[in-house]
């Protein structure tokens, strides 16, 4: 059996040669999202396993810090509401009804409720080592970011959107009030900005451009719409 190799190339013969060919299992870094708060006392260790993820090539990990613990005596500086509506929406779509922390969300699919190091590793490993069924490379000139999206199989035809991840690499909190009051804690690849900047029908190759100013590293997700499997990432280049 042939198995192929991911190329940057995108010329028309090597395109045409990936619809044709299978690809080799594990090129896509596997997304992990950490939906997590600092007013959540169970948090830490969770937190801990994020900077493990962080320092690994083939993961992409998320910190993505909600706004639903603030009432107890501690506002997350770095909760978003938009962090919790993506959560529901993950609920929804898994026929939940509701939301904790912590919880780890795999490749748009999986969820790890807590800091289960064993269970979350086991379902990294098991993303790792399944075909990939697209490619998405990102490359920055300037304050513009140029976007491919790649599919390797025909099968791949669906609804998807492209999405723009900005995070901060580390960041620091001195909890004052709240369940971990006294805490001195760091928080690696925290989320800063979450924004859909185009849409992709899986059926043939595609390009895009979009904005990306500063300096905040960035990440690019394809991802099937309505909150489901994450089927392609890439770091920005």
């Amino acid at each position: 059996m042939k198995t192929r190799r991911k190329t940057r190339s995108f010329s028309l013969a090597l395109l045409l040669a990936s619809l044709a060919a299978p690809v080799a299992a594990g090129d896509n870094p596997v997304v992990v999202e950490l939906y997590t708060s600092q007013g959540c006392s169970s948090c830490p260790p969770a937190d801990a396993m994020m900077h493990e993820l962080a320092a690994r090539n083939d993961v992409i990990g998320l910190a993505l810090h909600v706004d639903y613990w603030d009432y107890i005596g501690w506002k997350d500086e770095y909760a978003d509401p938009a962090h919790t509506k993506r959560q529901q929406g993950y609920a929804r779509s898994g026929g939940r009804t509701m939301i904790y922390t912590p919880q780890m969300i795999v490749a748009g699919q999986g969820d790890v409720v807590g800091a289960r190091e064993r269970e979350l590793m086991a379902l990294i490993d098991s993303h790792l080592a399944a075909p990939d069924s697209a490619l998405v490379t990102a490359t920055r000139s300037g304050d513009a970011l140029s976007i491919s999206v790649e599919p390797y199989e025909r099968a791949v035809r669906g609804d998807y959107v492209v999405q723009l991840v900005r995070y901060t690499p580390m960041k620091h909190a001195s909890i004052k009030r709240g369940e971990l009051a006294g805490h001195e804690l760091d928080y690696a690849n925290v989320v800063e900005s979450w924004d859909q900047v185009g849409q992709w029908d899986g059926a043939a190759p595609a390009e895009l451009t979009t904005a990306l100013e500063g300096d905040l590293p960035a990440v690019v997700l394809v991802q099937v719409a309505g909150h489901g499997p994450i089927v392609a990432a890439a770091r920005v280049e």
